[in-house]
């Protein structure tokens, strides 16, 4: 989700939590989101206390490079963080915070929004303080991700986009059973140049399968240990 689906120009301002005019079934997520753990990541509802961390962690050149501009001041963070939990109470859109164990600090953000009513099909992408990089954390986080997308979302294809130069995302959602499925030629604006996406997909088939596999592969090692 290198497009970001937050326009600070059309916030309505801070903590203005009203929801849009469209009635929706309320569930509970749209109330809070759970909160997902993993050994050494776990995701949680955004905060307004987590503007100044994820301003220090996804403001810098390495990290947003390849996404929209994030907000460029605390307080911009602070309007995004209440965006995202009126889009959450919507039913359209989630977004989760991401923490590392001894830490409740936000390190970055894993979002899912939906693409068709009801998010048959729905548009995923994250972003990680780059101190995190080769952790482990990502790889973690976009599985409790995935879970969360198919299993409560109902999610049966989840897309994202990465533009072709960003080796590093291409990367870590081949690492994780994305599919690359085309070129979407000069599809992302970014510092005045278009660049060419790679668009990819996990349909909800292919994520049972390759969570039975690992399943059944962590069954065998602990077996053999």
């Amino acid at each position: 989700m290198e497009k970001m689906p937050y326009r600070a120009e059309l916030d309505g301002g801070i903590f203005q939590m009203g929801c849009p005019t469209e009635q929706v079934t309320t569930t509970d997520w749209r109330q809070a989101l759970p909160v997902l753990t993993s050994n050494q990541v776990t995701l949680r509802e955004l905060r307004i206390s987590d503007a100044p961390s994820l301003f220090a962690m996804l403001t810098t050149e390495e990290v947003s490079r390849f996404i929209s501009p994030p907000p460029s001041t605390v307080e911009g963070f602070e309007r995004f963080i209440a965006w995202t939990q009126r889009q959450r109470a919507a039913g359209t859109y989630v977004c989760f915070a991401v923490t590392v164990e001894g830490s409740d600090a936000a390190i970055g953000i894993f979002q899912v929004r939906e693409l068709e009513k009801g998010f048959e099909t729905a548009e995923w992408g994250f972003a990680i303080g780059s101190p995190y990089w080769g952790t482990g954390v990502f790889a973690e986080g976009a599985r409790l991700t995935m879970e969360f997308a198919f299993d409560v979302l109902g999610v049966h294809r989840l897309e994202a986009r990465a533009a072709v130069r960003n080796g590093r995302g291409n990367a870590a959602l081949l690492k994780v059973g994305a599919v690359p499925e085309a070129v979407l030629r000069q599809s992302f604006l970014r510092n005045g140049e278009y660049l060419d996406q790679t668009l990819y997909a996990i349909v909800e088939d292919d994520w049972r399968a390759r969570d039975a596999q690992q399943w059944t592969r962590t069954v065998i090692r602990e077996t053999v240990h």
